[in-house]
């Protein structure tokens, strides 16, 4: 194994998921920040209605994105069951099998985005004044699904090798190819909506252009040629099997932030605005429990197929501990700096208080979601993603929707009400895990 792959099955556990998680924080950062960039340039150079667009839109294929990012999550776990058993050959059929698959897959949801575009931002309760540019923002985007899923393949094959550091250099090229591509589309040609969307797409085009180059110069722990590019059933059978729950807990949990979104929507202008900066800042504080949550993933994975389930038990509780003490010093800026951040994105005193507001009622949700991710990371990587999707499924529509509503209807209501149901709702996830945890030692111990 190359030292650019990680061997997480030997050596000091927190140094292993330093190393790994490091580059992953910071690929993470940088495809946040590109998504920023499209609504602090848009914010700069356009209007209320602008923001509200491109924060209502992004949220959508955020969604879309999650959601194949959760069913290649299936590949990284069988991959790095197989790194950890040491069969490169049956790692290199499950790349060729996620390969054809999620090819079918692009095509597929180019087709059904480009038509329901308008349906999307109707469902979504996009605000009149911004309801086109809504519109015009997800088809173009749509239109370059094949390129957002390719890149979002290629790092989840990576992580699943133990490689955080190629998907770094990846998201690093697209993102300054998007800030470029924004600043010359939207400020100096004033394309606004449409030219966000645009410098997107072609920034993802371009680092995976540049990712296929240098991907056929390295070296990694599989056997793949081009000939093994077609659907093995029973690599295909192992990836959907942990795949499928994973990618249909966050379909849940995605639409139920669609469901937020349109409730808040259905606030306002203001209040849609400010929502859409909220998510882009909330995109940056939540990467710390990302990371975590890939890190325990790739851990996990490689010492479950070493058969040292002892050392993954020890990996999961490392990050646990690593992240909540983080999440402590991310909440306390979440909490009293929110309008400080906000103030980067957009000039207008309203737009920047309501989306403190929502800051402020999200934040504890930066610590509790450290314990969350790394509990669905460690269930998804020992081939137990049933209780994960449970989980997910129950959370979104029996917590987030219902208390979200709920607090949007409270008298004299803000979004700082709206914002404390993710917490409330995060807490909810880790109690079920718990039980989960608890059910899970007592069947082993018999």
């Amino acid at each position: 194994m190359s030292k650019k792959e990680i061997s997480f099955t030997e050596g000091p556990v927190f140094q292993s998921l330093l190393r790994f998680a490091i580059p992953v924080l910071g690929a993470l950062i940088l495809q946040a920040a590109y998504g920023a960039v499209d609504l602090l340039i848009v914010g700069k150079f356009g209007n209320a209605s602008s923001i509200s667009a491109v924060g209502t839109g992004s949220s959508f294929m955020q969604m879309a994105t999650f959601i194949i990012t959760s069913l290649a999550m299936g590949s990284t776990v069988i991959i790095g069951h197989h790194i950890g058993e040491q069969k490169p050959k049956e790692a290199g059929n499950a790349v060729g099998t996620t390969i054809i698959l999620f090819l079918i897959i692009a095509v597929i949801m180019t087709f059904v985005l480009e038509f329901a575009a308008g349906g999307i931002a109707h469902l979504l309760q996009a605000p009149a004044e911004s309801f086109d540019k809504t519109i015009l923002y997800i088809r173009i985007c749509s239109a370059g699904i094949v390129i957002i899923i390719a890149y979002n393949v290629i790092s989840g094959v990576l992580r699943g090798v133990g490689n955080a550091n190629l998907p770094l250099l990846f998201v690093g090229i697209a993102c300054v190819i998007n800030i470029l591509g924004d600043l010359l589309l939207v400020g100096v040609f004033h394309m606004d909506v449409a030219g966000a969307a645009i410098a997107t797409v072609f920034a993802q085009f371009v680092s995976v252009v540049c990712s296929v180059v240098v991907l056929r110069k390295q070296d990694m722990p599989i056997e793949f040629s081009r000939e093994q590019c077609r659907i093995y059933k029973e690599e295909l059978g192992k990836i959907l099997n942990v795949g499928v729950p994973i990618a249909l807990q966050e379909t849940t949990v995605q639409i139920s932030f669609l469901v937020v979104n349109s409730v808040i929507n259905q606030m306002g202008l203001m209040p849609s605005a400010g929502y859409g900066i909220a998510q882009k800042i909330v995109s940056f504080i939540m990467l710390v429990p990302s990371s975590i949550m890939q890190s325990v993933s790739a851990f996990v994975a490689q010492n479950i197929g070493a058969g040292k389930k002892s050392r993954a038990w020890k990996g999961f509780y490392t990050a646990i501990i690593t992240g909540c003490s983080v999440g402590i010093i991310i909440f306390m800026v979440g909490f009293f700096g929110g309008g400080v951040l906000s103030s980067f994105f957009t000039n207008d005193s309203e737009v920047i208080a309501q989306s403190a507001a929502y800051l402020k009622g999200f934040s504890a949700d930066c610590i509790l979601t450290c314990v969350l991710f790394s509990s669905i990371g460690y269930f998804n990587d020992c081939g137990k993603s049933i209780p994960v999707m449970i989980q997910g499924i129950t959370s979104a529509f029996c917590i987030r929707i219902p208390v979200s509503i709920i607090m949007s209807r409270l008298p004299e209501t803000s979004l700082t009400y709206v914002g404390m149901a993710t917490p409330i709702t995060t807490v909810y996830g880790i109690i079920f895990f718990v039980i989960c945890f608890r059910l899970l030692n007592k069947n082993s111990a018999k």
